[in-house]
C-alpha cells in the first residue's frame, strides 16, 4: 500500500489470534452488551414511568444512560463480527462512521458529566433556588447543548481527515481510529494535528476543569453545612466523582497508548485496555447511579412488583 494514495478499506491488526477462544470470547461479548442494553434501558424506563423520578438529576440520568446504549452499539456490534471473521477489514467510509460515533459518545460522556456537576452544584450550593434555577426549559437546554455540540466538534476530525492520501491502510486497533489514520496520511496534516490539540482541549480540558471547580465549590459549601446536609451532598456526588474518574482514566490511557510506543506491552493487555474507556463506563454507570439512588431502587422494585401481579 505504500504506493497508493486512494485506500477504500482499512485492516485492523489489534485482533490477536485466539483460535478456538474466539467462541467463547464472542459468547461473553455478546452477554456484556445485552446487560449493558438491558441495564441502561430498565433504568430510562424507570424514571420515565415514576413521576417522582422526574426531576433535573434523574432526567440527565437518562441522558447519560442513552450516551451508554448509543457508545456500546457503536462498539460490540462491530466487535462481534469481527471476533467470527479470520480478516479484519473495514470499509473507508465505514471506519469514518465508527470513528464519529465513538469520539462523540466520549464528548456527550463528558458534556454530560460537567452537567451532571452543574446541577449538584445548584442543588448544594443553592438549594432554596434549585428548581427555578434548573427549571424544564434550562434543564433541556442543557441535555440539547451536550449533545449537539459534540456532534459539531466531532465532525470536523472526519471532514478533515477523510479527503487525505493515505500510504498505509493498518490500523493497529480493534476498532477505527482517526489518529492512525491521519499518522498514515501521504500529505501534509498540519490542519489535522492542530484542530485534533483543539478538539482535546475542548472535549476534555474544559469539560473536566468545570467539573472540578463545581465540586471544590461543593466541599467548601459543605463545610459550612449542617453534618445531616454534608452527608447527603456527599452520598449524591461521589458516585458522580467515581464515574469521572473511572471514565478520565481510561480516556487519559487511550490517549498514551496511542501517542507513545507501547510495543513491550504485551497485545492482549493493549487491546483490554484500549476498550475500558468504552466498555466500563456502560456497565458501571447504570448499576452505580441505580443502587446509590434509594429513589430509584425503591421505583425498581415497585416495577417489579406490578410486573409480577
Amino acid at each position: 500500500m505504500s504506493n497508493q494514495t486512494h485506500v477504500s478499506y482499512f485492516i485492523l491488526t489489534g485482533y490477536f489470534n485466539v483460535s478456538q477462544l474466539r467462541y467463547l470470547i464472542f459468547v461473553f461479548l455478546g452477554f456484556l452488551y445485552t446487560v449493558i442494553l438491558f441495564a441502561n434501558i430498565f433504568l430510562i424506563t424507570v424514571i420515565s414511568m415514576n413521576r417522582t423520578l422526574h426531576e433535573p438529576m434523574f432526567v440527565f440520568l437518562c441522558s447519560l444512560f442513552l450516551n451508554e446504549i448509543y457508545g456500546s452499539t457503536s462498539l460490540f456490534p462491530f466487535l462481534l463480527f469481527h471476533m467470527l471473521r479470520d480478516v479484519h477489514t473495514v470499509s473507508h467510509s465505514l471506519c469514518f462512521l465508527q470513528i464519529f460515533c465513538l469520539y462523540s459518545y466520549a464528548t456527550v460522556e463528558f458534556f454530560s458529566l460537567a452537567v451532571m456537576s452543574y446541577d449538584r452544584y445548584v442543588a448544594v450550593c443553592f438549594p432554596l433556588q434549585y428548581h427555578l434555577q434548573m427549571n424544564t426549559r434550562k434543564v433541556l437546554v442543557l441535555i440539547v447543548i451536550s449533545w449537539s455540540c459534540p456532534v459539531v466538534i466531532n465532525i470536523i476530525p472526519i471532514i478533515l481527515s477523510a479527503p487525505l492520501k493515505l500510504c498505509g491502510n493498518i490500523i493497529p486497533k480493534v476498532y477505527c481510529d482517526n489518529y492512525f489514520i491521519v499518522s498514515m496520511a501521504c500529505s501534509n496534516t498540519r490542519v489535522n494535528n492542530i484542530y485534533g490539540l483543539i478538539a482535546t482541549f475542548l472535549t476534555v480540558f474544559v469539560p473536566v476543569t468545570f467539573i472540578l471547580f463545581t465540586y471544590l465549590r461543593i466541599l467548601f459549601a459543605c463545610f459550612h453545612a449542617s453534618p445531616q446536609t454534608k452527608q447527603k451532598a456527599l452520598s449524591t456526588c461521589m458516585p458522580h466523582f467515581v464515574s469521572l474518574i473511572n471514565f478520565s482514566f481510561g480516556v487519559c490511557f487511550e490517549i498514551l497508548q496511542s501517542r507513545f510506543n507501547m510495543s513491550h506491552v504485551p497485545n492482549a493487555f493493549r487491546v483490554l485496555l484500549s476498550l475500558y474507556w468504552l466498555v466500563s463506563p456502560s456497565i458501571l454507570n447504570p448499576f452505580m447511579y441505580g443502587l446509590n439512588s434509594s429513589k430509584v431502587k425503591t421505583s425498581c422494585i415497585n416495577l417489579f412488583g406490578k410486573v409480577q401481579a
